[in-house]
């Protein structure tokens, strides 16, 4: 059975409480950028820096972060993955980074995103951003801003749908499997 637990309007107003968050916790965003991971994190990063610049004036820095090579699943998910963009065209070394993904699940993901992320510098702070956690942690990760929270088995899925990547209106859905 699957069950809507976020429309549009949720998402957008939870983009906009965290960004609100952002604005008020980084001193400096000359010296920001914000990360999403591919695919729907790339998105909800745009739409973050989107809204921090309203709501600050200032220009923010960006860049798209693909996993794939660092995740510790590859030989165990019997399909070669699809590999999408890195690209980070900014000298991270001493900057707060604002890492972006949309489901919080066990954690691997954002270890990944962090290998990854910390081959191209050293940033001072990397803060994370997910629009769901959903629990189940294998790994000591949790996210610095979160815009909803449930509990979830090893066996459910949750999927989020934006408009831009899935052509439907923006939700996310969770099934109880």
């Amino acid at each position: 059975m699957q069950e809507q637990l976020l429309n549009k309007d949720d998402i957008d107003e939870i983009i906009a409480e965290a960004s609100e968050r952002i604005i008020e916790d980084v001193s400096d965003l000359n010296n920001f950028a914000v990360i999403g991971i591919q695919t729907r994190g790339v998105e909800l990063a745009r739409r973050i820096r989107q809204k921090l610049h309203e709501l600050s004036g200032s220009e923010i820095k960006s860049g798209t972060l693909d996993i794939t090579f660092h995740r510790d699943d590859l030989a165990t998910r019997g399909v070669l993955p699809l590999i999408k963009e890195t690209k980070i065209e900014i000298d991270i070394t001493g900057m707060v980074i604002l890492l972006v993904d949309d489901v919080l699940f066990t954690g691997r993901t954002i270890k990944a995103a962090l290998e990854t992320l910390t081959t191209f510098g050293r940033p001072q702070i990397i803060r994370l951003f997910t629009l769901v956690d959903r629990a189940n942690r294998e790994l000591p990760i949790q996210p610095d801003y979160c815009g909803y929270t449930v509990e979830t088995s090893i066996k459910d899925k949750v999927r989020v749908r934006l408009n831009e990547i899935d052509s439907v209106d923006d939700a996310v859905y969770m099934e109880r499997l």
